[in-house]
This record gives structure tokens, C-alpha cells and sequence, in this order.
């Protein structure tokens, strides 16, 4: 490795300070060349938990940017990555997020991933539960099957957000997150924008991190809260957001399924129960 990388770590947080101070525990922790330099920019949505000030305490290089409470996960990062281009044009920018722990070859393995394809593609990272390293929780897909490293990289058209370098030639094609999209469904569409913009996906070639799945079924379809409940939540940043994703399938599956999911999202929401039947038969 010749010349030096920068890297722009960009990350959301919002009450979570243990899993934030071990996720950049990790992250501080990388085995990689001293030519990699690396700037975190965290987006501190509203926390009351001591977070930030945590953070400043033990990780005073950081630069912390700070929001009201109601960015969100994509509009977090949107937020960092703002900040940080202002900064530098950086050689990449790496999403991570403060619940996913990272092994210590992690970075490296990114960026020589980039390398092979000439830093011209995003190299998105697979986890493995904290239980069982075997156990694939997030990383990328392609054709709706997760996809699972076998030492060699795979092309993915779908990614998570946990784990992404994003080289600085796809960065200037395709640009950041779009901010119409709050919470998920921001790092969906924006690994369909790059295959939309001829550039590629491909999953890294090993695990390199931890994040358990949130294993709880979303309040908005779980027939054992009531409707009025549902409907808050369907609604609310964090369920399914019918207007964004009616927005995100328009864009990449077309308007018919898009209207199709739309009203299928709110049957599902106020008959739970018919359509958990429906699904189990």
C-alpha cells in the first residue's frame, strides 16, 4: 500500500452508550497499515444517556455533530456525511453502526477488498451473531438470498447498512443517502442506485464484525397490541413508513407493485391475525 487512505467513519447513535463506547472500542482497535487514517464522524440524535459526553471523554478526536432527536438512522448518516465531505474528500466513507463490533482485520479487509475491484465499487461487510460466529445476521444479498463469504468477493445488489465502504469514486457518481427516507430502507435504496449508475456491490470476502438481529416482531403487525397501536407504529420512523416505501419500490420495482405493497401494508396492519393465517398456510 503506497500512498495514504482516509477514511471518514460515519455513524448515527441514540441511547445505546455501552454498544456505542464497544463499537468504537473496536473500531479504535483495527490491526491496519499506519497509512490508513481514519476521522469518525458521529451524529448524536438526541441522546439522553450520556452518550456523547462519553464519548468526547474517552474518544476527544471525534467529531460529534449533534440533532434533535428526529433524524433517524439514514438521515444520521446523511448528516455525518455532510459534515464530513465538508471536511476533506475523503478516500472512503465507511457506515457503521454503533451496535456492530468489528473484528480487529476488519478495515483492512474492506479497503483491500476496494482494491481489487480499483476502488471503484462498495464493498459491504457480513455479521455474525455475538452467540454463534456461524450464524449470518446482516450483510448483503442478491436475489433476495443473503449471501455467505466464502473467501472470494460476490457480487450483492442489496446491502445493510451495518458494515459499508463506500470508495470515493462511487461517492462522486452516486452521491450520499437520500434524505427522503428516515429511518431503514435508506442503505436498500442506495445499493440499488449504485448498480442503477453502472457501478457494483460486492460482499467482502470473510465475516468481519458481530451484530446480533433484532429478533422482536415490529408492533405495527404484531396481533397482540391494538389497532390504534399498530397504526402509530406503522407510521411512526421506525415501522414501515407506507409513504417512503411506497417512494423506494416505485423507484426500483415499479408503480404497480409499489401501489400493490402499499395496500397490502395497511391490510397487514389492521388484520394481523388473517394475515399471520395466510402465511402459515
Amino acid at each position: 500500500m503506497g500512498n495514504n487512505y482516509y477514511v471518514a467513519v460515519l455513524m448515527t447513535v441514540f441511547n445505546r452508550k455501552e454498544k456505542t463506547l464497544l463499537c468504537l472500542e473496536k473500531l479504535f482497535s483495527q490491526s491496519i497499515s499506519p497509512q490508513i487514517k481514519i476521522d469518525v464522524y458521529l451524529t448524536n440524535d438526541g441522546c439522553t444517556d450520556q452518550t456523547p459526553e462519553m464519548v468526547k471523554r474517552l474518544y476527544p478526536q471525534i467529531n460529534i455533530i449533534n440533532g434533535d432527536g428526529t433524524l433517524y438512522w439514514n438521515r444520521g448518516m446523511l448528516t455525518a456525511w455532510k459534515e464530513a465531505y465538508k471536511t476533506k474528500d475523503y478516500d472512503f466513507y465507511l457506515w457503521l453502526n454503533d451496535d456492530t463490533f468489528l473484528y480487529t482485520n476488519a478495515l483492512s479487509t474492506l479497503i483491500n477488498a476496494s482494491q481489487t475491484t480499483k476502488n471503484k465499487s462498495v464493498i459491504v461487510g457480513t455479521t455474525a451473531s455475538t452467540s454463534n460466529c456461524n450464524k449470518i445476521t446482516y450483510g448483503g444479498k442478491y436475489k433476495n438470498r443473503m449471501i455467505v463469504p466464502n473467501g472470494n468477493l460476490q457480487e450483492c445488489d442489496w446491502i445493510n447498512g451495518n458494515i459499508v465502504l463506500i470508495p470515493k469514486h462511487v461517492f462522486h457518481i452516486v452521491g450520499m443517502n437520500d434524505p427522503i427516507y428516515h429511518h431503514s430502507l435508506g442503505d436498500n435504496d442506495y445499493g440499488l442506485r449504485v448498480i442503477e449508475h453502472g457501478l457494483k456491490n460486492y460482499v467482502a470476502p470473510y465475516i468481519i464484525g458481530e451484530c446480533d438481529r433484532h429478533a422482536n416482531i415490529a408492533k405495527w403487525k404484531d396481533p397482540s397490541m391494538p389497532l390504534s397501536i399498530r397504526w402509530k407504529a406503522m407510521r411512526e420512523p421506525t415501522g414501515i413508513c407506507p409513504e417512503e416505501f411506497f417512494i423506494y419500490e416505485k423507484r426500483h420495482k415499479g408503480l404497480i407493485i409499489a401501489c400493490f405493497h402499499y395496500l397490502t401494508i395497511h391490510i397487514h396492519c389492521i388484520l394481523p391475525n388473517i394475515w399471520n393465517y395466510k402465511s402459515n398456510n
